[in-house]
């Protein structure tokens, strides 16, 4: 019998179905913590933040753990558990009859999605090292398209009951788990496969690891503050563009669609392209370049229809993450993959937790009376800078450790 050829396409497909069955549950799972905590929106508001900061903080602490498992015994049978347990888990989410076992839920959904990690360490494990970054930019496009239809598809199967959706998310990941069972090979050779350490799989001994390799832990710094900069986006873009332009859901949820469509146009398709044309140095560059100049522009924009241009321009910045992402793979070796990887997770679930903190607060105080000024945009504007920071800091790693990287790609 033939060898199963690496199934980029599968790892693609699980990674939508994760976006997708977050989508999923968004426009109804505030309505439903509402039916079963009682109190008024107050007390719902409240708890769905717990919600949504423990799922974060499991991804944080899982992250790592499954990485470096995937290392230790492959990148299939973690993707496998992942998916049969977040299906398992909608579909608990679709019955559980109180709070406390959405919680659970939260918990083990966390868990399981921290299977990103496996996911971007099989990427790298199947590309050769030059199609790397171009390679992580199906993450991207993974997410953009998820978020295209997850939420469109939720509100709708939620007009036949807030249980529904999780119904649908629970059943498309066992099926996709089914379909990997029998397609899915593993990727890591046995030569690569390394011990399992608690020191490399505990989040904070994780993120130590990075240290070890002077240019992984510069661009370590830089992929966490653009992450930071980037929660602008889900934290206040309804309560921006409704204060600012008045706009409804439906202007809202078109504007996010755009969002989803250019994500998964440019990581999906450009950046295969232009990465390896540019290099990516160059494409990690120009990338927050221009993240910092969207973001200004939509801090500065007077009507609610520059908005839109400037969404097809600021998704060129998606170029900056997959190259960041490709030096730091071909930077360590192919036994640390799944390791660092879930690193980089967990930096993001950090910056998935504090992001909405920060942008909110700074939303909430330049809209009040104790503002010096009026500065809706005020978010998008502490965002901008901080995308000139991570490009900066990218900037001063790649003087500092010109050639550290495996198979180095040379600029064009």
């Amino acid at each position: 019998m033939a060898p199963r050829k690496p199934a980029l396409v599968f790892i693609f497909i699980t990674l939508f179905l994760d976006v997708l069955g977050i989508g999923l549950v968004v426009p109804i799972l505030p309505k439903l913590v509402e039916s079963l905590a009682g109190g008024g929106v107050d007390r719902a508001s409240f708890l769905y933040g717990w919600l949504v900061g423990l799922y974060a903080l499991m991804q944080f602490l899982f992250a790592p753990i499954l990485g470096n498992l995937s290392d230790r015994f492959g990148r299939r049978p973690v993707i496998l558990f992942s998916l049969f347990g977040s299906g398992l888990d909608y579909l608990l989410l679709a019955w559980a009859p109180t709070l406390p076992w959405f919680f659970l839920g939260r918990i083990v959904s966390g868990i399981t999605g921290a299977n990103f990690s496996a996911a971007a360490a099989y990427i790298a494990d199947v590309s050769p090292p030059e199609r790397r970054a171009a390679n992580f930019g199906l993450i991207g496009a993974a997410f953009g398209i998820g978020f295209i239809f997850g939420p469109a598809l939720g509100g709708w199967l939620g007009d036949y009951g807030l249980r529904v959706p999780f119904i649908a998310a629970g059943i498309l990941t066992l099926v996709n788990g089914l379909y990997g069972l029998f397609i899915l090979p593993e990727s890591l050779k046995p030569e690569n496969r390394r011990s399992f350490s608690l020191s490399r799989s505990n989040p904070i001994g994780a993120l130590l690891e990075l240290r070890r390799h002077r240019l992984v832990l510069g661009l370590s710094v830089s992929y966490f503050i653009s992450s930071l900069a980037h929660q602008v986006y889900p934290s206040i873009w309804v309560l921006y563009t409704g204060y600012r332009y008045g706009w409804d859901t439906k202007q809202t949820g078109l504007s996010l669609a755009l969002v989803g469509l250019m994500a998964a146009i440019v990581q999906g398709g450009l950046a295969r392209k232009l990465i390896p044309k540019w290099g990516e140095r160059r494409s990690a560059i120009v990338g927050f370049a221009i993240m910092a100049i969207a973001l200004t522009g939509y801090g500065l924009a007077p009507e609610g229809w520059i908005v839109y241009p400037l969404i097809v321009f600021g998704s060129l910045s998606g170029l900056a993450v997959p190259a960041i992402q490709g030096m730091i793979s071909r930077t360590v070796g192919d036994n640390e993959q799944g390791g660092i990887q879930g690193s980089l997770t967990s930096l993001q679930s950090v910056a998935g937790a504090l992001g909405p903190l920060l942008a909110t607060a700074v939303f909430g105080f330049f809209i009040s009376e104790k503002a010096p000024a009026i500065v809706p945009g005020a978010p998008f504007f502490f965002s901008s800078a901080l995308a000139v920071m991570a490009g900066f800091l990218a900037a001063r790693s790649f003087r500092r450790n010109p050639v550290e990287t495996v198979g180095e790609i040379p600029e064009r």
